[in-house]
């Protein structure tokens, strides 16, 4: 773990001022939070994940946070990005999700026993008004590193949404060679669904060269 930052898994008593008095004690120790995620448990508990980094002592700051009298449990990890690392995330129809995922899990794979952190993250989805929020959802992803979308037909509202992404972020998105307007505003059209897995992971892993913007923008 690194010496100046780490993940926090948090139970406590279920109180709205229980966030701003952990936050408290990282700032008193001269730390900043980077993420937190709250959410209760189905036994009247709540669950508090945060991660943080810039601490001056760690082993202060966790007792601190231990002997606050609404916690009951502090486990203290790695961060999301040194356990999971960057995210591949696939959007789009079932078949072409799959077969998209075997490329990028194959590729991921020689990257991670090279001592890269790259996970893949799946859904089928499907329709133009989920598919629009599911791709706005992405640029709010932590760890997010690029997205592939898998289909056959992707305009409209879609079409919207990867350009609100590419507008508000530097995320590269690769898509499918298919039907409709959104390919015109992708980074790169791939149309083998195996090797838009593998070049998704390329383009995201400092273990590998390619670059996607020299390529040209449609690859068949």
């Amino acid at each position: 773990m690194d010496k100046n930052e780490l993940g926090l898994s948090i139970e406590t008593d279920v109180n709205n001022k229980n966030i701003q008095s952990i936050l408290n004690i990282i700032k008193e120790d001269k730390g900043c939070t980077s993420y937190i995620h709250e959410f209760k448990t189905e036994y009247g508990k709540e669950l508090i994940h945060l991660e943080a980094e810039n601490l001056k002592d760690i082993e202060k700051t966790v007792s601190k946070i231990n002997n606050l009298e609404f916690v009951s449990n502090v486990q203290v990890h790695d961060t999301m990005d040194k356990i999971f690392g960057k995210r591949v995330i696939i959007f789009g129809g079932g078949s072409q999700v799959t077969q998209v995922a075997i490329g990028a899990i194959s590729e991921a794979d020689r990257h991670n026993i090279r001592g890269e952190r790259i996970s893949i993250d799946t859904i089928p989805i499907v329709g133009e008004e989920e598919l629009y929020n599911a791709i706005l959802a992405f640029q709010r992803l932590p760890r997010a590193g690029i997205l592939v979308l898998a289909g056959s037909l992707m305009g409209g509202k879609i079409t919207e949404a990867v350009k609100q992404v590419k507008e508000n972020t530097d995320l590269p998105i690769i898509s499918l060679h298919m039907f409709g307007s959104v390919v015109k505003h992708v980074d790169l059209v791939v149309s083998d669904p195996v090797q838009a897995g593998v070049l998704a992971v390329m383009t995201i892993a400092s273990t590998a060269k390619f670059d996607i913007k020299r390529i040209n923008k449609k690859l068949i």
